[in-house]
């Protein structure tokens, strides 16, 4: 994986990991591809507290399943996004979809995040690497964090990312 889409290229941790990134100033709408990506797109109007999102940026979103799709790659969001039924993702566990596209359940507290912070990966093209053997229980609360603390990729699960293979 080369590209990683939709993310904080100040504080993230992917340009530390050399993948091209595009974010807010590159806008990652416009990303010409070929090749496959990691999409973080803004999951506040998606996720279990959608009614308090301050901007409906669910385009966005919509977007990277697009872009996913169509040339290769993973995007992120959290378990039970309410993108998964509007786009008609296959849920973890269920049979891959028209696009081969499968999705996965990780908890980010695996790779270091304070809190479990549940997770669900939609992958088309590509082939995850081993799951991590130690999955350390991570304790935090996500609602007790700073907006900063929830919203950054801890860097040990970008880096897992990055690693994915083409199928």
């Amino acid at each position: 994986m080369k590209t990683a889409l939709y993310v904080d290229v100040q504080r993230g941790p992917y340009p530390a990991l050399g993948l091209d990134c595009w974010g807010v100033e590159r806008d990652a709408t416009r990303y010409p591809g070929p090749g496959p990506v990691i999409a973080h797109p803004p999951c506040e109007a998606w996720g279990r507290y959608h009614h308090r999102a301050r901007t409906d940026r669910r385009h966005l979103a919509l977007l990277a399943v697009e872009q996913v799709r169509r040339w290769g790659g993973i995007l992120e969001h959290p378990a039970h996004s309410l993108l998964w039924r509007e786009s008609r993702l296959p849920w973890p566990g269920e049979l891959p979809d028209a696009w081969g596209g499968r999705s996965v359940h990780v908890e980010q507290g695996w790779w270091g995040h304070l809190a479990p912070k549940p997770t669900w990966l939609y992958c088309v093209g590509v082939e995850l690497p081993v799951m991590p053997v130690a999955r350390p229980q991570a304790t935090g609360r996500v609602e007790r964090m700073s907006r900063s603390a929830r919203h950054l990729t801890p860097p040990a699960f970008a880096a897992w990312l990055a690693t994915a293979r083409p199928r």
